[in-house]
């Protein structure tokens, strides 16, 4: 068992912590929390042990879960790994493309593994079809969220588009080209809604639209490719995958044929795979020690982390305000 320690004891914080204790991957050590008030609170409600010294913390562990708001990402994350200790930090990694490019490389000249907590990814939904996501050529994706004062201290397009974006490149196989974008703020000094057009360079166009002033949640993603569309809907941990092939000379009657204007046939035909419920947030931190202590590569790397961090700054830089 690995031993841990978390950083940041706030709303998600919590959940980590709880997750970290059940875990058998892990053995929770402590955490660390700024707020003395509210580490206090937390130690006496749940039992864990309150550090009040981040530098003990991180003696006394193998792994710290950075779990604070992303102003602080980059200082907190650049003395773990210059402790020579594995790091698990949330989304975005860091503030700027700069911050997380220095400490990819400290990672690497410190020997040690980095996670970045973009949590879709372990989405049972998107798990379910992330293999037949096979050169799509258009994406469209909507993450509607009802209004929250947490998070507003980042742009939309930081605390929630952020998600696709990251998706959207785990899928892609091809450099960004060109990015056209929108925000408008509503109730924040930053944008409240984005859309943003993302073209890369081998002809996928990705559509995405992220609000956090939305009447209702919404979070579904499609992917178009060469017969066949896939939808996906990390809220309800649903998806659909349809396929069309070339008609059979004789079709049954009950088959779903497409004709087009030159004449060709094609059926269409349902491949729903099986969504296996999971908590996304403990896989992806037990998949994090399964890469430590197997010595692989995370499933998301510091690198996807920082490139995902580029091209929402590329967004937020495109508005057209």
């Amino acid at each position: 068992m690995l031993k841990a320690g978390v950083l940041g004891a706030g709303h998600l914080g919590k959940i980590h912590l709880k997750l970290l204790k059940q875990s058998e991957k892990y053995e929770l050590i402590g955490f660390y929390d700024a707020n003395k008030k509210n580490a206090e609170k937390i130690a006496s409600e749940f039992g864990y042990k309150m550090f009040d010294d981040l530098d003990e913390l991180i003696a006394a562990v193998d792994m710290i879960d950075v779990v604070t708001p992303t102003l602080s990402h980059f200082d907190v994350a650049k003395k773990v790994i210059s402790a020579g200790k594995h790091l698990f930090i949330e989304k975005p990694i860091t503030n700027t493309f700069e911050e997380a490019e220095e400490l990819i490389k400290l990672a690497k000249e410190h020997g040690v593994k980095g996670q970045v907590g973009h949590v879709e990814r372990f989405n049972p939904a998107f798990q379910a079809v992330a293999d037949r996501i096979e050169n799509p050529m258009f994406i469209e994706a909507h993450r509607l969220a009802e209004f929250n004062p947490r998070g507003t201290d980042v742009p939309v397009v930081l605390d929630l588009m952020i998600h696709d974006i990251d998706a959207v490149l785990s899928v892609v196989k091809s450099e960004v080209k060109k990015i056209n974008a929108s925000g408008v703020s509503v109730i924040s000094d930053t944008p409240d809604i984005a859309n943003a057009r993302i073209e890369f360079e081998n002809g996928c166009v990705a559509n995405l639209t992220a609000s956090r002033i939305s009447m209702k949640n919404m979070r579904k993603s499609r992917f178009f490719q060469r017969d066949a569309y896939i939808s996906v809907d990390f809220l309800e941990k649903k998806c659909e995958v349809v396929k069309m092939k070339d008609a059979p000379e004789n079709p049954d009657d009950f088959a779903m044929i497409l004709q087009n204007a030159e004449g060709i046939k094609k059926q269409i035909y349902f491949d729903n795979p099986d969504v296996s419920p999971n908590n996304a947030i403990l896989e992806e931190l037990e998949s994090f020690a399964d890469a430590i202590n197997n010595d692989k590569e995370p499933v998301v790397t510091m690198e996807q982390g920082a490139k995902a961090l580029k091209v929402a700054n590329q967004v937020i830089a495109n508005f057209n305000v």
